[in-house]
């Protein structure tokens, strides 16, 4: 049975990633002295979505101006940097070039460069075939954008950080302990938790693919879902030809809110081919073979899971066929890399993206954060969140504090 400590904190944060660690180093920048426990379910941080992640720094090209993405996107960006080159985060500004290989996808990509100029990216240029071939000299296509803000990082080392500056800040870290429940006390929220019970003047629940779950604690009737699906990478082998110098995207399909297969040079020096994007049968379905029980079943109960089922089911087949047949996921990268053949390519990781999906079968596209008097549920924060990380903390850290003062 959980046991209730009287030490009352003035904020409780739950979710160990990146947003979560974020926001809490944001209060306490903010306020100095804020008394904060951050909780996590897992006996370390950084363990789903943010040890997962590609750690590419994202410029802020794909997403709709005027956006939370690319408001946040944009001022992220320029806090990451600053973050990375004050505390000596090794990273690097690489540029990339999105590639479109067939005439249908040259309108979206007149859409890409649009939205980029919007969203205040500056030395965003077209780029023929031959200048494709200057910067990838083994990628093919008709015609390109050259994106010289995105660049590469390693984002668990940068949620290490941020947490040894919180707890440099006595911020309380508290490892390995689920919440069960949120209830309103009065004036303060209670957060049960399987050992212990924390209550604050104001919680910030920050659970990534956990976060509809602990929304419903206190919005019952919450009109989302956290739909997971999986994104499986192949990585070259050490022994494989040098085929891509930095990063390499396919022109995406504005119908469905994933990027598609592309090349990603991290920085550890590997390149990480894919990913595809499957439903993971469990919101930590690492493996093709786990399975949840309970996590499959709320999704197929939703009305919105079917609805989008119905509408991308030919997506959908094609994604499974690259998880299974190897063969399969090599001819969608040779769209963009001709040479790249099955034995240059070895099994990489996986992640699961927790996407939220409405009961009308919409995959929410933007940021969702949903407010219950003193209490802060981040529903749905896809890519560019690791990149936004701080601008979103500050968001958050703000609405906060005008609880607690």
């Amino acid at each position: 049975m959980s046991t209730s400590y009287t030490l009352i904190h003035d904020v409780i944060v739950i979710g160990g990633g990146i947003i979560g660690l974020a926001t809490a180093l944001r209060i306490q920048q903010s306020h100095p002295g804020t008394r904060i426990v951050l909780i996590e379910k897992e006996q370390s941080l950084a363990q789903h979505q943010t040890g997962h992640n590609s750690g590419v720094i994202h410029s802020g090209l794909y997403y709709k101006p005027g956006s939370l993405k690319a408001i946040n996107c944009h001022n992220g960006y320029a806090q990451m940097l600053e973050f990375c080159q004050k505390e000596s985060i090794p990273h690097e500004i690489c540029g990339k070039i999105v590639v479109a290989t067939a005439d249908v996808e040259l309108p979206r990509l007149d859409e890409l460069y649009r939205r980029g100029v919007a969203n205040g990216l500056s030395g965003l240029r077209y780029i023929s075939p031959s200048e494709i071939r200057e910067i990838e000299p083994h990628c093919r296509g008709i015609r390109g954008l050259f994106v010289p803000q995105a660049g590469i990082v390693d984002y668990t080392g940068v949620s290490k950080k941020y947490a040894e500056k919180l707890t440099a800040m006595d911020t309380e870290i508290v490892l390995g302990e689920r919440v069960l429940d949120i209830q309103h006390k009065g004036n303060q929220v209670q957060v049960i938790g399987e050992s212990r019970t924390f209550t604050g003047k104001a919680v910030v629940a920050c659970a990534g693919l956990q976060s509809d779950r602990l929304a419903r604690l206190t919005e019952p009737a919450l009109p989302l879902r956290i739909l997971p699906f999986r994104g499986e990478y192949y990585k070259l082998k050490a022994s494989a030809p040098k085929l891509v110098n930095n990063l390499i995207y396919p022109v995406p399909d504005p119908a469905f809110p994933f990027l598609g297969v592309h090349f990603t040079r991290m920085m550890n020096g590997g390149v990480e081919c894919g990913p595809n994007a499957v439903f993971a049968f469990g919101l930590e379905a690492y493996q093709k073979t786990s399975f949840n029980l309970r996590d499959t079943w709320e999704s197929l109960l939703w009305p919105g899971f079917r609805k989008v089922a119905a509408k991308h089911w030919r997506t959908a087949i094609g994604e499974y066929q690259r998880s299974f047949r190897k063969q399969a996921f090599v001819k969608a990268l040779q769209k963009l890399i001709p040479e790249i053949q099955e034995e240059h390519l070895e099994v990489g990781g996986a992640g699961i993206r927790a996407q939220a999906c409405d009961r009308d079968g919409n995959l929410l596209d933007d940021f969702d954060f949903r407010v219950n008097k003193n209490i802060i549920h981040v529903c749905n924060a896809p890519s560019p969140a690791a990149t936004a990380s701080l601008a979103i903390g500050k968001t958050i850290a703000d609405k906060v504090l005008s609880f607690i003062n």
